[in-house]
């Protein structure tokens, strides 16, 4: 019953307080962030493993719904390649600053090397409904960036695998080691691309020609949450396996049904995704809040300031312009999912302290709190630009 009353509060508040958030002029991932912090505050006995069962969900669904409904792949297979020069900028940015804090503190070469590491990843889960929100997913910039993050996130997770054979093994890992990991990366897209291909669209149109109800509709659910497992199971992020299965499905007429995409997405963001946003407020330490010491801050000055630069240098040399090149490097600021999975393991092997672990995870939230309005602004900015422009005639 506890957990009932738990589950109807957070749908209750994140609604309230999201749409109160959106008419102040903020994005409603803010409002339910808080009520989530709201949530922490005025529970004590919380069902902390249905909340955390609903909020794994909601991260999967996001991304899943990012590419069964917002994303074309030819689109993104295309931008991937544009996507490779900048984030590769904004990976050696971010990696070298986070080394770079390591030594200013006198830290290990393992831990610098594990605070690199932790600095790498970004989080578009954050801000893709702002960037839904805006119409802006669609854009060149927005494709581009949905596409480094990706690539981020698995770059991350590559690098992360061989951080982790260090500290297991106090040495370097060797090049099968290396092969290994990138190769059940490779053989996990290779599987979903040949299910996408070969395999789902057949089970599309058996599950089209069933007497029982939604069929269709729970394939799709069903994809979403086989794509996660399969990546899970490869080691890599739930949420990049249903992002990559929400793509291949895009491109199945049957599974294109409107009816049964508003369906998908209803369950995603009516329920699903505000509690994946409620949770991550849940999760903030309002003391490491309140007590932030120098350390801190200099992680989330350095954290923020290397994917901003480093996106904004990369972006400008595939040709964005100004306002572009600014939100793309606002966009890959945030960091989340793959961030505290790093963290969680780090600190398991006994890589990093408290101390680490402390201030990381604060950089985390104040990058979830910042980036959808500062990703919010830099759009309307450059809107506010192009419309100035036209007007003169320019």
């Amino acid at each position: 019953m506890s957990a009932l009353f738990q589950i109807l509060f957070l749908i209750f508040s994140v609604k309230i307080l999201g749409e109160a958030a959106e008419r102040v002029g903020f994005p409603s991932v803010m409002g339910e962030i808080l009520a989530g912090i709201s949530f922490g505050i005025l529970f004590l006995d919380i069902e902390a493993e249905v909340i955390i069962f609903f909020a794994e969900l909601g991260s999967i669904f996001l991304l899943f719904t990012a590419g069964y409904k917002e994303v074309n792949f030819k689109e993104l297979r295309s931008a991937s390649i544009t996507a490779l020069a900048p984030t590769l900028s904004q990976l050696i940015f971010a990696f070298a600053f986070g080394f770079m804090i390591g030594m200013i503190f006198n830290f290990t070469f393992l831990q610098s090397l594990f605070m690199a590491v932790a600095f790498s990843p970004t989080s578009i889960g954050v801000v893709i409904r702002t960037l839904i929100d805006l119409n802006y997913l669609s854009s060149r910039p927005g494709i581009v960036m949905l596409s480094s993050a990706i690539l981020d996130d698995i770059i991350g997770i590559f690098l992360l695998s061989v951080v982790v054979t260090f500290a297991r093994f106090n040495r370097a890992p060797s090049v099968l080691s290396v092969l290994t990991i990138a190769g059940k990366i490779l053989l996990f897209l290779l599987i979903m691309y040949i299910l996408g291909k070969y395999f789902f669209p057949r089970l599309f149109e058996y599950a089209q020609k069933m007497h029982a109800k939604e069929a269709v509709f729970s394939l799709v659910v069903m994809v979403a949450l086989f794509s996660a497992y399969l990546a899970e199971y490869f080691e890599l992020h739930a949420t990049i396996g249903a992002f990559i299965g929400g793509i291949l499905i895009s491109e199945i007429p049957l599974a294109r049904i409107q009816d049964v995409q508003s369906k998908v997405e209803g369950l995603a963001y009516g329920i699903l995704i505000p509690l994946f946003f409620a949770f991550i407020g849940f999760s903030i330490d309002l003391y490491a809040l309140g007590n932030a010491g120098i350390f801190a801050l200099m992680v989330i000055f350095f954290a923020l300031s290397g994917k901003l630069i480093g996106g904004f240098i990369g972006s400008k040399a595939i040709g964005f312009d100004f306002y572009e090149s600014f939100i793309f490097g606002v966009g890959v600021m945030p960091r989340a999912g793959v961030e505290l999975v790093v963290l969680t393991i780090g600190r398991e092997l006994g890589i990093i302290d408290q101390e680490i672990f402390s201030a990381i995870v604060l950089m985390v939230v104040v990058s979830i709190l910042i980036s959808p309005s500062a990703l919010k602004f830099a759009i309307q900015t450059e809107r506010k630009n192009k419309t100035d422009n036209e007007i003169r005639g320019e």
